[in-house]
């Protein structure tokens, strides 16, 4: 009896026991619903075969969710992982709108960039149309009025202008020029040869360039190119000689025994040149080549048949290697000239200001016979010429349509401004120079060598 009262104690304990562990959980179900559970751990089995049940459930709805999201992730990153090998990282994106934004920056520097050369170009141009517009000013104020005898009474013969009044009326009237007037003023020069004339005159017009060879190199984008007009033995008067004078050592020389011989470029003569020559001044003249010796206002002549250094002398205070250029640049402070008076030097000095300075040299001594300064600063001009004691400037090296814009008559120590059209038919026109047997102008423009027909006016002996 007593044993069992025992054995149902230790029941009621044990239930008791087992009632105090008792859990109650609270969780969803698969279809999303609320679920309540009870729970009560077994006195006697210490596991249970089962598998499902709330917590199970839930550790499955968990497991979906991850799988949704890692779904999602590579969704929106196909096929991508990060260095690591998982997804991309809020770093990764944040790299990648870096990148981006710096790319943008790029672009929109190289855009600026470019728009800067390009207003970098209009205001080059601009300052050039400027200085032209100057000098068409200067012109236009120095033309002087001729006015005409107002008294006298109108006549259908009269060609001159101005003020006049007509018979019988107090009323004045403004008769322009007349076109006949212009007319008688002018006189056009037969074509050398055709008569033998030696005479000299006013520059009226240039024709139209016409091309005879490209260089073969980048040695010849910048040259000079000549054709002695008194020349002297062992060398005739259909020579040509040329100089590229791009590079460090400016010393070959190339003669060729005519026009077509250059054409086809085949030179007959080479040579090297003692001392090196400074940018595209040079000249021919009497059998020898007159040049600036480079990096000095040193002046040099070259006797052609003996091959060998005849003179040379510095030119007084010329500025040299960049002082003075000309607008285009190239060390172009002196340059030679050689026309129906002989031999001429045009450059500038600090004295000067940078205005140009013409001299006249004694063709054997290089000594300065006499020098005149003009009112023209030198880097205004892309080039000049002399003809007949008169240079003339050229306004621009790259305008297709520029102008023969500017006079200086050593004559009358006088200068006035011009406007003869003249075309740069490759736009980067480094050297002009005036032949005066062949009555042209020879030319190096952007490689190629041309030549200009010339009209002369106001014919008169020399």
């Amino acid at each position: 009896m007593f044993l069992l009262i025992s054995l149902c104690m230790c029941g009621l304990l044990l239930r008791g026991d087992a009632q105090d562990q008792a859990v109650m959980w609270r969780g969803n179900d698969r279809s999303g619903q609320c679920q309540y559970t009870f729970t009560v751990p077994s006195p006697i089995e210490a596991s249970c075969s089962q598998t499902t049940g709330p917590e199970v459930d839930s550790l499955k709805a968990r497991v979906n969710m991850l799988e949704v999201t890692v779904d999602r992730l590579t969704t929106a990153y196909p096929g991508g992982t990060h260095a690591a090998g998982g997804p991309p990282t809020a770093g990764d994106r944040g790299q990648s709108e870096f990148q981006e934004v710096l790319n943008r920056v790029m672009g929109e520097k190289n855009m600026l960039q470019r728009e800067r050369e390009r207003l970098e170009q209009e205001l080059e141009s601009l300052r050039r149309r400027m200085n032209e517009m100057k000098r068409e000013i200067e012109w236009l104020r120095g033309r002087q009025c001729h006015p005409q005898n107002a008294m006298a009474p109108p006549s259908s013969s009269m060609q001159g202008g101005g003020l006049m009044r007509a018979a019988g009326s107090s009323s004045w009237q403004y008769r322009p020029p007349g076109f006949q007037e212009l007319k008688a003023t002018v006189t056009e020069v037969p074509a050398p040869g055709s008569d033998g004339s030696t005479g000299c005159g006013d520059l009226i017009s240039v024709g139209e360039p016409v091309t005879h060879r490209k260089a073969d190199n980048i040695e010849g984008k910048y040259g000079v190119w000549m054709q002695d007009p008194e020349p002297v033995s062992p060398y005739g008067s259909n020579m040509i000689w040329r100089i590229d004078t791009i590079g460090s050592d400016v010393r070959k020389l190339f003669g060729y025994k005519d026009m077509e011989q250059l054409s086809k470029g085949f030179p007959s003569k080479v040579l090297l040149l003692p001392e090196q020559v400074e940018s595209t001044g040079a000249t021919v003249y009497r059998g020898s080549l007159y040049y600036q010796r480079r990096r000095s206002r040193t002046l040099i002549r070259y006797d052609l048949a003996s091959e060998t250094i005849a003179a040379r002398r510095d030119l007084p205070h010329a500025g040299f290697h960049g002082q003075f250029p000309y607008s285009w640049g190239g060390y172009t402070d002196v340059d030679l000239a050689v026309d129906e008076q002989g031999l001429w030097a045009i450059y500038s000095t600090s004295k000067a200001k940078g205005a140009i300075v013409i001299s006249k040299l004694d063709s054997h001594s290089l000594e300065v016979k006499k020098s005149w300064e003009t009112n023209i600063r030198k880097s205004s001009v892309a080039n000049s010429f002399m003809i007949c004691g008169r240079m003339y400037t050229v306004a621009s090296y790259t305008a297709p349509d520029t102008l023969i814009n500017y006079m200086y008559d050593t004559a009358t120590s006088q200068g006035k401004a011009l406007r003869i059209p003249f075309k740069n038919l490759y736009r980067y026109n480094s050297m002009i120079d005036y032949n005066k047997a062949q009555r042209k102008l020879f030319a190096w423009d952007n490689y190629h060598m041309v030549s200009y027909d010339l009209r002369l006016g106001h014919q008169h002996a020399i």
